[in-house]
């Protein structure tokens, strides 16, 4: 996923953009208010400087056609952010967010091309980094379930899960990385 640049020959649309995020420097979200920060989810500054590098850079800058984003790529985050914190549907959206079906697009277009996880394994290693460990974690945890059983289960397909000190029923181990598979 290419990384924002560094240096654009584009020229901006607002002299002066409240926001930094590519969609206020280059793209269409002047044409509207940057929304107030005003939920315990929204970005910090301090995290929107760690994330904002991190953004792929849109297809329209890249030559691939298309339109410039009509949204604050942080408004867009920080609705991300509102909706997997608080389990909400989409559709109810608080209205100072864009558009619920905007920002669903958004945040599809980013998952349907991996960028989600990408994302994540950046943040990830960037935060390994600053522990001084290596980038990429090297062990994984592997954890398994138990269900209790019934009296009607057979003794045949019936265990007991010394650990939990259950009675019942053994599932497949949940992989935590998919090396472990």
């Amino acid at each position: 996923m290419p990384r924002s640049p560094v240096s654009v020959i584009w020229e901006s649309n607002w002299a002066a953009p409240s926001c930094d995020c590519l969609a206020y420097v280059y793209g269409n979200a002047v044409d509207r208010s940057e929304r107030q920060r005003r939920y315990p989810t929204d970005t910090t500054d301090g995290e929107w400087a760690a994330i904002r590098p991190l953004l792929p850079m849109p297809g329209w800058m890249r030559g691939r056609g298309g339109q410039p984003e009509a949204y604050c790529h942080r408004a867009m985050v920080d609705a991300i952010r509102y909706l997997v914190d608080n389990g909400i549907k989409w559709r109810a959206m608080p209205v100072d967010f864009p558009p619920w079906d905007r920002v669903y697009a958004f945040f599809r277009r980013w998952r349907d091309h991996g960028l989600v996880k990408e994302f994540h394994d950046r943040l990830r290693g960037q935060v390994r980094e600053r522990l001084g460990r290596d980038t990429e974690p090297t062990a994984g945890v592997i954890d398994s379930q138990s269900v209790k059983a019934d009296a009607v289960v057979g003794a045949d397909s019936r265990g007991f899960d010394g650990g939990k000190l259950i009675n019942g029923r053994y599932l497949e181990p949940a992989r935590a990385c998919p090396s472990c598979a």
